[in-house]
C-alpha cells in the first residue's frame, strides 16, 4: 500500500470547508504576482476542466473530483465510496499496483486522496514537467482499473484497521459518529463516510466495481489544475490524455432523501474511560451554500465568525473570559455540501462545570444574536477578518484546487466563487440576526456530551 493518508468526513469536510468559505473572499482580493484569472472549459465527454495559473514556482497540482461520496452509496454498503478509493491506487493493466505512487515519488511529487459525503478526490503536486505523465496516469485509472481478491481483500482489512484508529479508538471521533447520525433522521449524511464497521466487513470486490463502472467517468469529474501553466496548454494536454475516455450515459441525477421538518431537540451522551476532559458540541441542521436562498448562506458564514472564531469572538468572550466556565469555545459552518449541511459550536468546560452551565451561557449569547443583532463595529470587523485570513490562504496551490473542487462538485458554479465576496459585503446586521433566529433553535440541533467513563473493574484491578 502507498504511503498516503485517507481522510473521512470529518477532517476532509472541516478541511476543504474552511478553505472554500476562505477562498470566496481570495477570489476578489489583489491579484498575486505572476498569476492569471481562473478559466474553465468542458470537453466533448463532458469532463470538466479549471485552469488556475501561478507561475511563482514551476510546480503543478492536478486534482480530479468525482461528483460520488458517502451519501450517494446504496443503503447497506456503507463506506463503498470511501473503499474504493483506496483500491484506486492498485493499478491497471497499464500501470500495475504501485507503479502510480512510485512514479510520484520518483520524479520528487507528493499525492493523496480523500472522500467526504458528495465527492472523492485524487491530486498530485509535481514539477511543471511532470503534469503530462500525471494526467496520462490519472486519466487512465479513471477507467482502467484491474481488480483481483488477491488486492481487494487485504485492503478491506486495511480500511477496517483505519476504523479502529480513526474511529473506534477516538472517543471524540465516535461522539461526533453519534451526532450525526441522530442530527440526520433520514439524509444519508447521517452515515460516516467511513461506514459502520459491520458493513464494511461485507465490502467485496464485485461492490466496488459496480461501483466504479455506476460513477468513475469524465462527464462526472471535475479536473483542476494550478500552477505554473496556462489554460491552452491545459486544454491541449486535456483533450490528449482525457478526451479519448467516452461519457457514461447512464450517470443519475444525485437525488438523496431530504429531511423533514425537525420537531424536537435531541441529545447523546458517550461516556468512555479514555476521556481526559469532558466535552460539549451541538451541531444544528442549516442550508448550505448550494440550497440556501439568496444572502443566508454568507449571513451564516459571518454568523459563525462571530460566535465563535478567535479569541475575540462572542463564545469565547462570554464563556472563557467573562464568565470563566469554559477553557475553550469555537463554531463553524460547513457551507459547502450538495444539501442540508451543519453549523456547530462546541465548549469545553473548566474543572467543576456542569454541561448544564455551559449550555444555559451558549443559549445566552445565541439568544442576545437573535433578539438585539450585532454592533456595526463587531460586523466590520468579522469581515475585515475573513477577506485578510483568505488572502494569506491564496498562496497555497493546493488549498486553491481544494477551492474550486469542492465548490463545483457541490453544485456551485464559477460564477458563484468570483461572486461570493459581494455576498458577503452585502450582509447587514440584521440578515445575521436573522440567521441566528431562523436557524439556531434547538428543535433543529443535536446536541453531544462527551464524558469520562469509569473503568471495568476488570482493568482498574490490574498492577
Amino acid at each position: 500500500m502507498s504511503q498516503r493518508r485517507s481522510l473521512t468526513r470529518r477532517a476532509a469536510t472541516l478541511a476543504v470547508a474552511a478553505a472554500v468559505t476562505a477562498f470566496a473572499f481570495a477570489a476578489s482580493a489583489a491579484p498575486q504576482p505572476n498569476a492569471s484569472a481562473p478559466s474553465t472549459f468542458t470537453l466533448a465527454n463532458g469532463l470538466q476542466v479549471v485552469v488556475l495559473p501561478d507561475h511563482r514556482t514551476p510546480v503543478a497540482t492536478q486534482m480530479v473530483w468525482y461528483r460520488v461520496g458517502a451519501a450517494d452509496e446504496t443503503p447497506g454498503v456503507s463506506g463503498l465510496a470511501h473503499f474504493l478509493e483506496h483500491l484506486m491506487f492498485k493499478g491497471t493493466a497499464k500501470h500495475p499496483a504501485g507503479a502510480f505512487s512510485k512514479t510520484v515519488s520518483r520524479i520528487g511529487g507528493s499525492e493523496n486522496a480523500f472522500t467526504s459525503t458528495d465527492y472523492t478526490a485524487y491530486f498530485q503536486r509535481v514539477p511543471r514537467d511532470q503534469l503530462p505523465t500525471m494526467m496520462e496516469m490519472e486519466a487512465d485509472r479513471m477507467t482502467g482499473l484491474v481488480l483481483t481478491d488477491d488486492v481487494v481483500l487485504p485492503e478491506r482489512n486495511v480500511v477496517l484497521e483505519e476504523f479502529n484508529q480513526r474511529v473506534a479508538n477516538s472517543p471524540d471521533a465516535r461522539l461526533t459518529e453519534q451526532v450525526l447520525a441522530a442530527l440526520y433522521l433520514n439524509h444519508p449524511y447521517g452515515r460516516p463516510v467511513i461506514g459502520w464497521h459491520q458493513e464494511i466487513e461485507k465490502l467485496n470486490r464485485a461492490d466496488a466495481l459496480a461501483f466504479y463502472k455506476r460513477f468513475y467517468a469524465p462527464n462526472n469529474a471535475i479536473l483542476v489544475i494550478a500552477g505554473d501553466v496556462e489554460a491552452d496548454q491545459v486544454r491541449t494536454l486535456a483533450e490528449k490524455f482525457y478526451g479519448p475516455i467516452p461519457a457514461l450515459p447512464t450517470i443519475a441525477p444525485r437525488l438523496r432523501p431530504q429531511e423533514p421538518t425537525p420537531a424536537a431537540q435531541r441529545t447523546v451522551t458517550l461516556a468512555d474511560p479514555r476521556v481526559e476532559q469532558p466535552s460539549l458540541r451541538r451541531y444544528y441542521l442549516v442550508p448550505s451554500a448550494t440550497t440556501a436562498k439568496p444572502g443566508e448562506s454568507a449571513a451564516l458564514d459571518v454568523l459563525a465568525q462571530l460566535l465563535g472564531s478567535g479569541t475575540n469572538s462572542l463564545l469565547y468572550r462570554a464563556l472563557v473570559i467573562d464568565k470563566a466556565i469554559a477553557v475553550s469555545a469555537q463554531a463553524w459552518y460547513h457551507n459547502t455540501a450538495l444539501d442540508t449541511t451543519q453549523f456547530g459550536v462546541s465548549a469545553t468546560p473548566r474543572a467543576g462545570i456542569t454541561f448544564a452551565q455551559i449550555e444555559q451561557a451558549i443559549d445566552e449569547v445565541i439568544a442576545d444574536v437573535a433578539a438585539n443583532g450585532i454592533k456595526p463595529d463587531e460586523l466590520e470587523r468579522a469581515k475585515t477578518l475573513l477577506v485578510a485570513e483568505a488572502t494569506y490562504a491564496r498562496d497555497n496551490q493546493s488549498t486553491m484546487t481544494r477551492w474550486y473542487g469542492a465548490a463545483l462538485a457541490t453544485g456551485q458554479t464559477i460564477g458563484d466563487i468570483a461572486d461570493w465576496p459581494n455576498r458577503v459585503r452585502a450582509v447587514t446586521a440584521d440578515d445575521v440576526r436573522t440567521a441566528a433566529r431562523t436557524w439556531l433553535t434547538k428543535t433543529r440541533s443535536v446536541t453531544g456530551y462527551l464524558i469520562k467513563d469509569a473503568a471495568p473493574k476488570s482493568e482498574e484491578k490490574r498492577s
